[in-house]
């Protein structure tokens, strides 16, 4: 009888998040896996909103434990330490996550290379021809007000000094990112560093392709010491910022109705506008201001839009640019993003753009043959915010991003899971419900029934139980967790058949997960964009899987 060679027989494959073998309890005290240094700090990263408190840990828990596994990593692998912080920015839009490790990147490797324990960062690891502490730091800023946030940093954790790869580092990134534009919209009484403030702390030379550049940082550091200089004119964007602000009050509608250009030009944002106006956003300004507004500006403000009745021709150019798959892809928006303002935005003109929008921005969730089963966690620890005002739950991550695999795989069971014990003594048991499709159906308006419709059920974490109650015979599962399952006689990576490939999703980065990942038919991803599903495909092929910014 065959043992090896049958038709069921898949092809091995490795993923690059990686159990180490040690055993653990999870949160809620059932067995489960610790992970290598690198996965560790990945599942974290890519969840981590700084200063933000979960179900298991504190803000200041897991920022420690963010800063430990940076600056252990920063020491013994600075190579793939930097292509992680740098993809963290850029792809996976983790601004403030990616800006505080590079900072604490810098600061392991000074203090090992001060303790002897490390050799001067030499390495010529970027064009402008520093080591790895200057590059990591010009990579991850990317916008004109991450410098004077880097400075800001450094400064509240390890005073004012400041050593040569931060001041480098900074002064690349000037370099790019300080223009006109950039002045006029972050250079604003509310910072603590000013863009004058920057160019005095790290000295930085204007870039040889941008002649105006010089001028620029001369007028920054005019504006900042309240020197009456006149503006160059190389800075037309200035200038005609300067004609405007000199426009009598009573004038200043009719520059709206009659001269809108002139917005564009003085590179008028829609919060520079509203103080100039010096008076309410209504239609005429709104109008005015949105062709030049930006894809985030637009999609933050369709609420204000609709309650100020802009015109649907006005309408229709937002929706236009909020369905383009380009800007889309430009703005690198979390798809979160999108369902948030659809539930913001009181009228349904919008529906069908922020629908394109969403889908665009999950392009990578692959079509998937076969039966899968997916089950999203919506126990209560999986009931936490990502953002601070409240608006984004974990839960909604996991709703979303399983039913979207769910309308694109060939045939899928979405299944909501969480306890059905009530004192911690019951014996383990699962809640489910499950969630069938409707053809046809958007993702947002399936969300919003998700939602409406008692799926999120809250309590306890079986996932074990849940498995051994949906799984019927499926091609893979795919479960979208924060992986702290409750306690279980056996434990999730064996409740389904070894032969079964088992994905697990990760939304919130603890460091004790549910089940062995790296390989042997089980794997866990992470994330809050779309980019880790594409490794399905690969893992199913027989192709080993590599890091979200390693392409083939």
């Amino acid at each position: 009888m065959a043992r090896f060679n049958t038709r069921t027989a898949r092809p091995s494959a490795s993923s690059p998040v990686t159990s180490t073998g040690e055993r653990a309890l999870t949160a809620e005290g059932s067995h489960g896996y610790l992970r290598d240094t690198k996965s560790e700090l990945f599942l974290l990263a890519v969840a981590n909103m700084v200063g933000q408190d979960t179900f298991y840990e504190t803000g200041g828990q897991r920022d420690d434990r963010y800063t430990q596994l940076i600056r252990q990593l920063a020491v013994e692998d600075p190579a793939w330490c930097v292509e992680l912080l740098g993809w963290l920015r850029s792809d996976a839009n983790m601004r403030t996550a990616a800006l505080v490790g590079a900072a604490e990147f810098v600061k392991a490797r000074l203090d090992a290379t001060a303790a002897g324990d490390l050799a001067p960062d030499t390495v010529t690891a970027s064009a402008s021809g520093g080591g790895w502490n200057r590059r990591v730091i010009d990579s991850v800023l990317q916008r004109a007000d991450e410098p004077g946030e880097m400075l800001g940093y450094w400064a509240s954790r390890y005073g004012r000094r400041l050593p040569k790869p931060i001041k480098r580092g900074v002064a690349d990134a000037v370099q790019r990112l300080y223009n006109e534009r950039s002045l006029l919209k972050y250079d604003t009484e509310s910072k603590g560093y000013r863009f004058g403030d920057v160019l005095n702390l790290v000295h930085p030379s204007p870039a040889d392709n941008k002649a105006w550049q010089g001028d620029l940082f001369k007028h920054a550091l005019d504006r900042r010491m309240k020197r009456d200089e006149e503006i160059p004119a190389r800075l037309p964007m200035l200038l005609a910022r300067e004609r405007l602000t000199y426009t009598p009050v009573d004038q200043r509608r009719d520059v709206l109705a009659n001269h809108g250009d002139l917005l564009q030009q003085a590179g008028m944002t829609w919060e520079a506008l509203a103080g100039w106006l010096q008076g309410p956003m209504d239609k005429q300004a709104w109008e005015a201001v949105i062709p030049s507004m930006g894809y985030m500006a637009l999609l933050r403000n369709l609420r204000n839009f609709d309650e100020a009745g802009v015109s649907d021709a006005a309408a229709e150019q937002v929706a236009a640019k909020l369905a383009d798959p380009e800007q889309v892809a430009r703005s690198r928006q979390l798809p979160m993003r999108f369902y948030s303002a659809y539930n913001a935005a009181p009228s349904l003109r919008w529906g069908y753009a922020l629908e394109k929008a969403l889908s665009a921005s999950l392009a990578n969730i692959p079509q998937l043959a076969g039966r899968t089963l997916v089950l999203v966690d919506t126990s209560s620890s999986m009931n936490e915010p990502f953002s601070r005002d409240g608006s984004l739950m974990r839960w909604d991550a996991a709703a979303l991003f399983g039913i979207a695999l769910g309308q694109r795989c060939a045939r899928a069971d979405v299944v909501s899971f969480s306890s059905a014990r009530y004192y911690t003594n019951d014996r383990p048991g699962a809640r489910t419900k499950a969630f069938p499709a409707q053809r046809g159906e958007s993702l947002l308006r399936a969300v919003q029934r998700w939602k409406g419709g008692g799926w999120f059920l809250g309590g306890g974490t079986d996932t074990a139980a849940a498995l051994r109650q949906e799984f019927t015979g499926h091609d893979r599962v795919v479960i979208v967790t924060d992986e702290q399952a409750g306690h279980d006689a056996d434990d999730v990576m064996r409740a389904v058949p070894s032969s079964v490939p088992m994905y697990t999703w990760n939304l919130a980065g603890y460091r004790v997960g549910h089940a062995q990942s790296g390989g042997r038919g089980r794997h866990t991803f992470g994330g809050l964009t779309d980019q880790a599903f594409r490794m399905i495909p690969l893992l199913e092929s027989g192709r080993a899987a590599a890091w979200p910014w390693v392409h083939a």
